[in-house]
């Protein structure tokens, strides 16, 4: 059996444990990642990149469409094969060579396997071929092995096969008929996506569509969807799935309803990647999220580090915030944070501290790539007020700036502020409209730098922009 000790051992190769081996080896320690699928993970091959490149043509069109001369310039509809072609350069056709170039570059040491912890700072690693590998690590082993789709106990879906969100990222054609289970972001999304590509979409969105969201981002999104054809069943809920010899599914409602489809896409939730690898050889529970602290250390139920304080988990695993850009900014700063505790520095518990996730409870930034786009940051007025703020709630239409309408005919969107009243600074932003995701980077330092209404007024935004939408909020709120 061959071996290897490295400082630090990372479980899962994907763009949270690139950033943590990239960041411990920046800090001068050595780092070896373990993969047993494609290096640069879901978001590189079946979530971020693929699925915005399935998005991208219609938005594109729809955009063109909305103006003037542009508009009488477009005399087709998508080319989907050509959608479909691009979407496959994003995903790098499934390859990962690229990847791995990028960690022999960096001096990270890339151990293709899958990978189980055996004990304290040990990690075995066995290839498809079955060859085993031991890892021992010097100060830290990291879990950063995502999550996988949920599929729920419905009778009779798993023996359908369903699409999770990875068939419908790397989908080959476009079925005629497409029933999505779900109404959060991959639901709408995917639906947003094939109904532009041409399929005749039913979703099923028992708990609403967006719930997380403002109220107000779901509805006009429900209304885009149902605009385009899409049957959007808001309650409707699965009781039994079939599919049939020829193909084709069954989904039988708990109404009594049925709906007919071509291919069914389930997308209701995530569970964690924990299954496999050796959680219980050190005593914790296979299939579990792993609770850490703001440093990002594997913690007891009384918030105590885990064994020592070896264990460390970064991105969907630890399920604060299951996003990619989220999971990186936690991957930095646990980078930090081993490289600090291995050199005997003391790690800044403080709440400006580089070497904590202090942004992921109340500063996280999420874009929803539907028409319309909704972005978000920080809190919804609901989740401010059961958070125990006192909060104000400014709302604007979006399509009275000028901005707006020189961006398009008939632009359709709105925006809200919620501000903490107490404190007199911004602590949620939401927004609805074409192409608002480029706004919403202003929103978040807003929040993050938690800068006072005062000292916002005199940021003042550029004419003719929808960045003037913040004058107009401060106006509203008072300012």
């Amino acid at each position: 059996m061959d071996s290897a000790t490295y400082d630090v051992v990372v479980i899962g190769a994907g763009p949270v444990g690139e950033n943590v081996a990239d960041r411990v080896v920046r800090g001068g320690l050595s780092a070896a990642v373990v993969e047993r699928e494609l290096v640069g993970g879901e978001c590189s091959y079946w979530a971020c990149m693929p699925t915005k490149a399935l998005l991208r043509g219609g938005a594109a069109l729809r955009a063109a469409r909305q103006v003037p001369g542009a508009r009488e310039a477009v005399t087709g509809d998508l080319d989907v094969a050509a959608v479909l072609r691009r979407r496959d350069d994003f995903a790098s056709h499934w390859e990962d060579d690229g990847q791995v170039s990028w960690l022999e570059q960096a001096g990270i040491a890339l151990h293709r396997g899958r990978g189980r912890i055996r004990s304290a700072r040990v990690v075995e690693v066995t290839g498809e071929d079955g060859a085993v590998v031991t890892l021992t690590a010097r100060h830290a082993v990291v879990v950063a092995t995502g999550s996988g789709a949920l599929v729920p106990d419905i009778a009779g879906l798993r023996d359908a096969a369903p699409w999770t969100s990875r068939e419908a990222a790397a989908a080959k054609a476009v079925p005629g008929r497409l029933a999505v289970i779900g109404g959060g972001v991959v639901a709408t999304e995917m639906a947003t996506a094939f109904a532009g590509l041409g399929s005749s979409v039913t979703v099923l969105a028992r708990d609403g569509v967006l719930p997380l969201a403002e109220p107000f981002a779901g509805d006009l999104v429900v209304e885009s969807l149902r605009d385009k054809g899409v049957s959007v069943r808001v309650g409707a809920e699965a009781g039994s799935v079939k599919r049939a010899d020829d193909g084709t599914v069954s989904i039988t409602l708990t109404s009594g309803e049925q709906v007919e489809a071509d291919e069914l896409l389930v997308a209701v939730g995530r569970t964690p990647n924990t299954g496999d690898i050796g959680l219980d050889t050190i005593g914790l529970e296979p299939w579990s999220w792993l609770a850490v602290d703001d440093t990002l250390r594997v913690v007891d139920g009384g918030g105590d580090p885990f064994d020592g304080g070896w264990l460390y988990a970064a991105g969907d695993v630890n399920r604060r915030v299951l996003l990619t850009h989220q999971g990186k900014y936690q991957a930095r700063a646990v980078g930090d944070v081993v490289v600090a505790r291995a050199k005997g520095a003391a790690v800044e518990d403080g709440r400006w501290g580089r070497h904590v996730a202090t942004a992921d409870g109340r500063a996280v930034p999420q874009v929803v790539f539907t028409d319309p786009e909704i972005a978000s940051v920080g809190l919804t007025a609901a989740a401010a007020e059961a958070a125990g703020l006192r909060i104000r709630v400014v709302d604007h239409d979006l399509a009275a700036l000028a901005g707006s309408s020189l961006h398009a005919d008939g632009y359709r969107g709105r925006a809200r502020m919620v501000v903490d009243e107490d404190r007199a600074v911004v602590v949620g932003f939401t927004l609805a409209g074409p192409d608002v995701a480029e706004l919403l980077h202003a929103a978040t330092i807003a929040i993050v730098g938690e800068v006072p209404l005062d000292r916002l007024w005199h940021a003042v935004p550029a004419f003719p922009t929808v960045s003037e939408v913040w004058l107009r909020l401060l106006e509203a709120y008072g300012r």
